[in-house]
This record gives C-alpha cells, structure tokens and sequence, in this order.
C-alpha cells in the first residue's frame, strides 16, 4: 500500500501544502468546500501525520506527562480520564505516571518525561509541596499542578475545588440535621486538600458556637491499617457524644460505615456521615452515602486549557484557579 505524503494529499486536493497543513491544523484560513475536499482526500488515500517530523517542525512532542500519586483513587483517575480525552481530541498524547506517593518514584518520572521531551506537565495532588529541581532537570517544562500547591507559585498555575467550602457545609449538614458533636475523620493532615477541609470544618463548628477539640472532634484513621476497626470503636467508646462523622473522602467514610454497621451503631439513626467525592459506590451503599462532589469535568477542562495557553504563553503564570463544589445528599445525613 502506497505511502502518502502530504504533498501527494495537496496535489490531489488541487491546492498548496500550505493549505493541507492548515486544513490539519485545523489553523488559519480555508473554504469550507476546500476543508471537504482536503479531508475526503486524506480518508481515501489513508493518509497518516508523520508526527515525528511534525514535531521536529515545530519542536514541540504534542505528548503531556500527568503525575498521580494513586490512579486507584476514584477522584485522581475520574480527572485524569477526562483531561486525557481532551488532549486526545487536541490532539495530545499523554504519559500517565503513577508515583505511589513515592518521592524518589516521582523524581525518576520527572527524568523520564523530561527526556521524552514532553511539552508540558500536569501535577496532581500530594502531601507535599511540588517544585521541579532544575539542578536536576535541564529543560523548563511549563506545568500546572491540581490540589498540590507548588512551592513557587509564580512559576505555575494553581487548580483547586473549593475543599473548604465543601467541608463547610458538609459539617453544617450534619449539625442541621440534628447533630451536636460532629467529628471529622482524616488520615494525612499534610496535603492542601485536607487542611483545607479540616479549616472548612472548624469554622462550620465555631459558626454554630461548637467548641473544636482535637481530643473529642478530631479522628485519624489509616484506611489500610488492621487497627481500622479498632481505632473508629475506640475513639466512639471514649466519646459517646459524638453523632455525627465528616469524612474526609468517601473511601474512608464507606468504610466507617461497614464497621458501624457490624458493631450495631445505625446510620443515619445513632451517627449521620458524610464524604467528599461521590464516588459511584457511595450510591449503592446502605444506606447511600451523602458526599461533597468536585466538578471533575471543570477541573480537567481548565488544566488542559491552563497549560497548553502556557506552553504558549510562558509567562502567564503565578494565578490560582478555585473551582466551586457541590453537596450530594442521600440517606446517610437525613434527619430523625
């Protein structure tokens, strides 16, 4: 089968190069009839964007890197989707790593893309700040990071949903739904995310006149601990007050609510909980689970269109882009 090339896809189309490459790149003026024509020619001849030499060309890759510290996470691998099937219709190529919160798993990655020659970056989330060690990376790769805040934010683009305002009134759900001692539970106080949410639910309380009190308001949990279990029943038997569980996501609260089942403690009758993220279990569960949900399709849409205008545009950095949430209720915050 013959190999076409776009000079070929230009003599047939009767018209210039030129005017193939733009008809391609979907980039400057044509006729609608010669948008036709070129496109009806590529699709009978098979004809196949040599990308190596377009790259060359115009010394970019078209391919992204995206840093994820947990693709099993249903919030990181919901955004991650959506932002690759925008690149994909822009057509970008992406390279999803998978850093398993792992520093030294993340620095390799970042030598990977850099050789590969990745035109731009996408940093989502992480317990600690994110900077590019250029002592280390020769190449200035334009990023922007989601949910991680980055060290230097004039070299960047910050993207956030409004972790506090969903902690705010996922906290103030539970407290008009009848509960008195709302607690929070949480597993890593060092991400911007949680200490977001964790400032959300304090002042939710404070508004309500509700003293915060580490002691008796605040739970750690470690979802992947044996002591699970035994950690939730421990801090209920030293505060029996406590009648209601903001949760710091969904995975957590799924599983508060399996061990408050198992140990007789009725939701949302005894103790109401809420999560952050929606994730699709949390409608199948009994009772369905209430949740903060973040507008993941917005948040993919504004990364994308965030870093390719700053591969363009190097300069237009230092913004912070917060991005608004909305509460989800189902049976697990009705009132009594």
């Amino acid at each position: 089968m013959k190999k076409y090339s776009i000079k070929d896809i230009a003599e047939l189309s009767g018209v210039s190069v030129a005017t193939v490459s733009r008809v391609i790149n979907d980039n400057g003026r044509f006729s609608e009839e010669t948008r036709k024509r070129v496109l009806r020619v590529i699709e009978e001849t098979g004809y196949k964007m040599n990308y190596s030499a377009k790259s060359l060309r115009m010394n970019k890759s078209f391919s992204i890197g995206i840093l994820v510290p947990d693709i099993s996470n249903y919030f990181f691998s919901d955004v991650v989707q959506k932002i690759e099937e925008i690149l994909f219709d822009k057509e970008y190529s992406t390279i999803i790593c998978n850093t398993a919160r792992n520093q030294e798993k993340e620095t390799a990655y970042l030598h990977m893309l850099e050789g590969k020659g990745v035109d731009g970056l996408i940093v989502i989330s992480g317990a600690e700040a994110f900077e590019i060690d250029y002592s280390q990376i020769e190449k200035q790769i334009p990023y922007i990071c989601i949910d991680r805040e980055p060290k230097e934010k004039s070299r960047t683009i910050f993207i956030s949903s409004n972790h506090y305002q969903g902690a705010f009134e996922a906290t103030e759900q539970l407290i008009h739904s009848g509960c008195k001692h709302p607690i929070i539970a949480v597993h890593n106080r060092k991400s911007t995310s949680t200490k977001e949410r964790l400032n959300g639910f304090k002042d939710a309380l404070k508004k309500n006149n509700i003293a915060f009190n580490e002691n008796s308001n605040l739970l750690n949990l470690d979802i992947s601990s044996s002591l699970f279990e035994a950690d939730l029943i421990s801090f209920l038997e030293r505060n029996p007050a406590a009648d209601g569980i903001f949760s710091l996501n969904d995975s957590i609260a799924l599983e508060i609510l399996l061990v408050l089942r198992k140990n007789i403690r009725s939701v949302p009758k005894s103790i109401k909980l809420i999560g952050f993220d929606d994730m699709p279990a949390g409608r199948y569960s009994s009772p369905t689970l209430s949740t903060v949900k973040q507008n993941t399709s917005k948040i993919a849409l504004t990364a994308v269109e965030s870093l390719l205008n700053l591969i363009s545009s190097p300069s237009d950095t230092g913004k912070s882009i917060i991005i608004p949430v909305s509460l989800t209720l189902r049976e697990s915050t009705q009132g009594n």
